[in-house]
């Protein structure tokens, strides 16, 4: 019974730093990431818009349900092992794409805005730059987020899954 009485204790311990550690960090977060894609940036932005063949592409996404109809914004909810995430397209232009986690009932959300540029002189090849505005109100969240997570992993997986989508392995940079 002691051992237990122990092994509780130190167990609720550790909870208790996690979440004073977690309360110290900044609710709010920034990262970007950067990449090379073998594809025009039309080509890449029909994709990134075509949210309804994410599963095809991206091995974390299991199904997708567009909540939208024209001329509405873009919004839909993609399912995956870890449950579902709601969001909406907040703007859509020829070089720039910013969509927003729309649910509101987490403890995280916030958008990504994606950057397409040319890649020097080659058009069939595009710099893509995707920036991650993020927050999380749970300091036990945050501090998975920050410490066990990290904040890079979610976008660095996602370049690499766009990457593949266009036939070649990128090595996302952090920026």
């Amino acid at each position: 019974m002691r051992y237990v009485l122990v092994i509780a204790g130190i167990a609720a311990g550790l909870v208790v730093v996690i979440a004073i550690i977690g309360s110290l960090l900044p609710r709010d977060h920034v990262a970007t990431v950067r990449a090379t894609i073998p594809a025009s940036r039309e080509k890449i932005l029909a994709v990134l818009t075509d949210v309804a063949a994410f599963p095809t592409w991206r091995p974390d996404v299991q199904r997708v349900e567009i909540l939208s109809k024209p001329p509405a914004p873009l919004s839909w909810r993609e399912y995956s092992k870890r449950g579902s995430l709601t969001f909406v397209t907040e703007t859509l232009e020829p070089n720039r794409l910013i969509g927003r986690i729309a649910d509101e009932n987490l403890p995280f959300g916030g958008a990504w805005e994606y950057d397409l540029a040319p890649d020097g002189a080659d058009s069939a090849r595009t710099l893509l730059t995707i920036t991650e505005r993020g927050y999380v109100s749970n300091p036990i969240f945050r501090f998975v987020s920050r410490f066990v997570m990290g904040h890079y992993a979610t976008l660095e997986s996602y370049m690499k899954s766009l990457g593949r989508k266009f036939g070649e392995e990128v090595r996302p940079t952090r920026v």
